[in-house]
């Protein structure tokens, strides 16, 4: 019996997997329940053209337009999506529910965020994760909107239709278990470590581009970890699966495709990364991985390039329409759809074989000769026997999609998603930049920014915004959207920073004396962070970690004369949280030119206990102070005069006679430091001569 494709995809054909067989059926309206273990994959990809206000659905088997419904008033850039029934056009404001089997509007909701979000078309889907808000939502069959508790990154998919979600601020690893309306979260990535999620044979691995590893993970925690091959960095783009048996990651700031073989996982032999040189400037949107081709739009030049799993490039189409950032979305037919920034061409990637078709969509909307005819019927063979299902859908009033599909007169839409959005982080701020959005037909007026907890307006020539007053140590995404006098458009997002406080410099002193040079420093103000430790620098000497305020340099090589720096290592949260390094703190480290240098000339008694030491001070033509002392004042403060020169110095000996022998040690610090002490030892001569100048009293000795 003959089916037109219309008919068949508004009978919603869909592939059923049980075990190992695979089933033909037919999801339509008043069918029973499907069998526990049953999945079905969905065909086709659904899109929304703002010029006609209308949703096409596109055949990827047939590379037609074969099915449409009407949307009047929906924002330009909606997303749609496909679950086993029905049909879900995603606002901002607002989501749309039609019947695929009779293509009419049945309801609306009220999504949990104004943000733009993730799509999953997956078994027991489809799933809205709204990233910034840290919510997801789950249109299929039990409908729920489950809290993640916090921003997450973007989300992986295992068969048995389990979300899995990486928390950016607290680093967790979460589960939605497919029909469940709570995450668990067994696995934990350690703090500072930044990552993406990914499926490899149908496991959730993270992508560690701190640790440059993969490591995969369940229900029970972390599991194997390989090395990558590869230095990622944290702004990698991850395929959120692979292509026989290789992980395609995107290196925007090298402009790098890298193919990295997975076998490692399974203790298999792995083969050396694979590096594609990549045109453009950095400005990708993928790669989506099929079982075979890895896709992946430039967008400086608005092409779509696909590539095999071993880097060979398969097929380069430009995306016609106007340039901005195409939207890819993977089908479960196998197929990647990318559609244009209107939705008026769909370009559909052949999973196998990586060549592309485009389906123009504004001209199968002129052209109403696929329609469906009043009255007609759609008949799928059963999967025993040969006779048909028959589902009558109700007639089409013509007048009314004449009406609906004559293109209106030329207007403004709302912008497009502006492009390149990046952040840079800051003490308790951060820098958030972005290229210009498609103004599609009426100037930009302003761009919004927002994030978890906050938002903020910029006028529509800026094209950064400057934002205070952020928690350090909290991982932060921040989305931009431009508007129009025609509304807003699609947001687009940066990937996670994470603003760190920077603790204030040290106040720093450094000396030298001939055994060697000391470097203290007082705590400086942490900004909120806990120390970690010190980083102490200086020229020709290792790097050092100290914990305390002091560290002493017995080596002079290529120390003396040298800028030291100092600066605090903090942290934000437990021990592995990220640090920040803080403002230097400076001294330079004195010379040995420029010391004092003592010699003892003589010493005579003057009296009974009391002794005339005479010095030789070379202070350099620096002020100098000169301290006496002997051994025979037994804890007594030393006799303390400037010096300089050939002088005299006189220091009480209580107890000893002439006659008896005195130790006594010379002293001397100028601002270049503390010469080497000079020692006398021996019996003093008697009394009397000396020429030299006289200095220094018993006054010192006046408190015995």
């Amino acid at each position: 019996m003959k089916t037109s494709s219309v008919t068949r995809t508004r009978a919603m054909i869909a592939v059923l997997v049980a075990a190992c067989v695979g089933i033909v059926g037919v999801a339509a309206a008043g069918q029973p329940p499907v069998a526990p273990g049953l999945q079905f994959f969905q065909v086709g990809h659904w899109v929304y053209n703002a010029a006609f206000q209308t949703a096409f659905h596109v055949d990827g088997s047939t590379n037609q337009v074969d099915a449409r419904v009407a949307l009047p008033g929906v924002e330009p850039g909606a997303q749609v999506a496909q679950g086993e029934r029905s049909g879900y056009v995603v606002e901002r404001s607002r989501i749309t529910v039609f019947d695929k089997s009779t293509l009419s509007v049945e309801n609306a909701q009220t999504p949990p965020a104004a943000e733009v979000p993730v799509v999953l078309e997956v078994a027991g889907g489809p799933y809205l994760v709204y990233r910034n808000a840290g919510q997801v939502v789950r249109l299929g069959d039990p409908a729920a909107t489950v809290p993640a508790g916090g921003p997450v990154s973007e989300p992986a998919v295992t068969g048995d239709g389990s979300v899995w979600l990486h928390r950016v601020d607290s680093g967790a690893l979460c589960e939605l278990p497919r029909g469940a309306a709570v995450l668990t979260c067994p696995a934990q990535v350690e703090p500072g470590h930044t990552g993406a999620l990914t499926v490899v044979d149908d496991r959730p691995v993270l992508v560690d581009t701190t640790a440059d590893a993969l490591r995969t993970f369940d229900r029970d925690g972390f599991g194997p970890s390989v090395p990558l091959g590869v230095d990622l960095p944290a702004t990698a783009q991850v395929a959120s699966s692979t292509a026989d048996g290789r992980l395609a990651v995107v290196d925007p700031d090298r402009a790098r495709l890298h193919l990295i073989d997975t076998a490692g996982l399974d203790q298999r032999p792995v083969a050396e990364p694979v590096e594609v040189e990549l045109p453009g400037n950095g400005r990708y949107s993928g790669p989506v991985a099929t079982a075979r081709v890895i896709t992946l739009v430039d967008q400086a030049r608005n092409e779509v390039l696909t590539y095999d799993s071993k880097g060979a490039r398969k097929s380069v189409t430009k995306v016609p329409g106007k340039a901005g950032a195409p939207r890819l979305a993977r089908g479960e037919d196998d197929r990647v759809y990318v559609e244009n920034q209107d939705g008026s061409q769909v370009l559909v990637v052949d999973g196998e074989k990586g060549s592309v078709v485009t389906v123009d969509v504004g001209k199968a909307a002129d052209d109403r000769s696929g329609e469906r005819p009043t009255g007609s019927t759609t008949t799928t063979p059963s999967t025993t026997e040969p006779a048909p299902t028959t589902t009558t859908t109700p007639p089409v009033d013509d007048r009314k999609v004449t009406s609906r599909l004559t293109p209106p007169v030329a207007r403004a839409t709302a912008p497009g998603a502006p492009g390149d959005v990046g952040a840079e982080a800051g003490d308790a701020s951060a820098t958030v930049r972005w290229d210009p959005a498609p103004p599609n037909g009426a100037p930009v007026t302003a761009y919004h920014v927002s994030w978890n907890g906050g938002g903020t307006t910029v006028g529509g020539g800026t094209h950064s915004a400057r934002l205070e007053g952020l928690a350090n140590g909290v991982a932060h995404v921040f989305t931009v959207v431009a508007e129009n006098e025609a509304g807003r458009g699609p947001g687009a997002s940066s990937g996670s920073v994470v603003p760190l406080g920077v603790a204030s410099a040290p106040d720093v002193t450094a000396t030298t004396t001939f055994g060697g040079s000391t470097v203290t420093w007082t705590q400086p103000d942490l900004r909120g962070g806990t120390l970690v430790h010190y980083l102490v620098q200086l020229p020709g000497q290792p790097d050092r970690q100290v914990t305390g305020t002091t560290t002493d340099y017995t080596s002079f090589t290529g120390a003396l004369g040298s800028l030291v720096t100092v600066r605090a290592i903090t942290r934000y949260g437990p021990p592995g949280s990220p640090t920040s390094t803080g403002h230097p703190g400076t001294a330079v480290v004195p010379t040995l030119m420029g010391l004092p240098v003592v010699k003892f000339v003589g010493v005579r008694w003057s009296g009974a206990g009391r002794a005339i030491a005479t010095v030789d001070v070379n202070n350099s033509g620096f002020p100098t102070t000169c301290k006496l002392s002997t051994f025979n004042l037994e804890g007594r403060p030393p006799v303390e005069v400037a010096c300089g020169g050939v002088q005299e110095i006189a220091i009480d000996v209580p107890g000893v006679d002439p006659g008896r022998a005195v130790d006594l040690t010379l002293n001397a610090s100028n601002a270049n430091g503390n010469a080497q002490p000079a020692t006398w030892r021996g019996v003093p001569a008697a009394g009397g001569g000396g020429g030299a100048r006289r200095s220094g009293t018993s006054g010192g000795m006046a408190a015995r």
